[in-house]
C-alpha cells in the first residue's frame, strides 16, 4: 500500500510505516500547489495528512477513488467531510492525547503573557524604548483567585484548567455538550450555560473541536457581554472568532486582552492592526510544537495506518461509525 505524506514528520512514524511494509512517499518540494497535491493523492492508497491546508470533501473523494484511509497529523478534523468519508467506508485517524499538555501550555502561556503585556514590553526592550519609570503605564493584571471559563473542557481544556487552578487558585467554570465529571470531581469545575460562561469569565479559553456551525461564534455580540477585564484566549481554531470584531472589542474596552495561537484568517496578515495592540499576544499556531508532542503525533498517525492495513480498527479514529457500515 502506497502512503502519501505531504510534509516531513518525525522519523519515528516513517520508520514504523516502512517496517510494517508500507511504501511511503514524501515529495522533495513540500510547498505543493493544489494540483500537485491532488496528483499525488490520486496515485496513492492512503494519506498521512499534515496541516489543514487541504480539504477532504466530496470533490476530493470523487477525484481520488483509490484512497482507502486517511491519517491526520492533528487532533482536529474540521477539514474532513466525515459524512462523505463514512459513505465511502474511509476511516479517518487523528492524534488525540499526546498534544494535550503541550497545547494547554501555550494557552497558559498566552493567558499570562496577555495579563502582563509581555509582547508589548518585549518590543520596548528590543527597540531600546524602556523610557523612564511610570507607575501608571501599561499596567497588567493579576490572575490569583479569578475565574477561568473553558469552552470545550476536553483533554486540552482539562490540562489548562488544572494549571490555572494550581498556579493561581483560579475558579473553573465550563460549557460543554456534556458534563465533565472528572473535572467536576478533581477541579471543582462548575458546568454553566454558554451565556453564564461569557458573562462570568475573567479569562475565557477555547478548547473545543471546531464545527462549521460555530464559525465566528465569538463575535461583537458575544464580546459585548464579556467582562471589561476579560482575557480572550484561543488555541483551538481561528474560525471560532471574528477577528475584526475582536479588534474592536479590544480597542473599545469591551474586553481587556487577547491571546491567540490561531487567527482568522491564518496565517494572520502582517499588517493586521490587532498586532499593534499592547494587550494582545499572537503566536503562529505552535500549540503542539514540542519534540515530545510531535513525536507522539507521528507515532499515533502511523499506528492508525498500520492498524488499517492489518484489517483492524484505527486506535484513534475520528469517524468510528465507519466500522458499522
Amino acid at each position: 500500500m502506497k502512503v502519501f505524506v505531504n510534509k516531513r514528520i518525525p522519523e519515528i512514524g516513517i520508520h514504523m510505516l516502512e517496517d510494517a511494509g508500507l511504501e511511503v512517499f514524501i515529495p522533495e518540494n513540500e510547498n505543493l500547489s493544489h494540483d500537485e497535491w491532488l496528483s499525488y493523492c490520486k496515485s496513492s492508497d492512503a494519506i498521512l495528512s499534515v496541516g489543514g491546508d487541504y480539504k477532504y470533501d466530496k470533490d476530493f473523494f470523487d477525484e481520488c477513488p483509490n484512497i482507502k484511509a486517511i491519517a491526520l497529523f492533528s487532533v482536529g478534523f474540521d477539514h474532513v467531510d466525515i459524512k462523505e468519508a463514512n459513505q465511502r467506508n474511509i476511516p479517518v485517524g487523528n492524534t488525540p492525547d499526546v498534544l494535550s499538555k503541550a497545547t494547554s501550555d501555550v494557552a497558559f502561556l498566552l493567558m499570562q503573557s496577555v495579563a502582563r503585556r509581555a509582547s508589548y514590553n518585549f518590543e520596548k526592550v528590543k527597540t531600546g524604548n524602556w523610557g523612564s519609570f511610570d507607575p501608571l503605564h501599561a499596567l497588567g493584571q493579576e490572575l490569583y483567585g479569578k475565574t477561568l471559563g473553558v469552552f470545550g473542557l476536553g483533554r486540552i481544556g482539562f490540562e489548562m484548567a488544572k494549571k490555572a487552578q494550581k498556579a493561581f487558585d483560579m475558579n473553573i467554570i465550563y460549557h460543554n455538550r456534556h458534563h465533565n465529571e472528572e473535572a467536576e470531581n478533581e477541579l471543582n469545575a462548575r458546568y454553566v450555560s454558554f451565556d453564564e460562561l461569557i458573562e462570568n469569565s475573567d479569562v475565557l479559553s477555547i478548547h473545543a473541536n471546531f464545527k462549521p456551525e460555530q464559525k465566528e461564534l465569538f463575535n461583537a455580540e458575544i464580546f459585548g457581554k464579556m467582562k471589561p477585564n476579560a482575557i480572550f484566549v484561543n488555541t483551538a481554531r481561528g474560525g471560532f472568532h471574528h477577528q475584526k470584531d475582536l479588534y474592536e472589542a479590544l480597542t473599545s474596552g469591551k474586553i481587556w486582552g487577547a491571546g491567540l495561537d490561531v487567527t482568522n484568517p491564518e496565517p494572520i496578515y502582517k499588517d493586521d492592526p490587532i498586532l499593534e495592540l499592547s494587550n494582545v499576544c499572537v503566536l503562529p499556531h505552535i500549540g503542539s510544537a514540542t519534540i515530545e508532542a510531535r513525536n507522539g503525533m507521528s507515532k499515533l498517525a502511523a499506528e492508525n495506518l498500520i492498524a488499517f492495513v492489518k484489517g483492524e480498527k484505527m486506535p484513534h479514529c475520528a469517524n468510528p461509525d465507519v466500522y458499522n457500515n
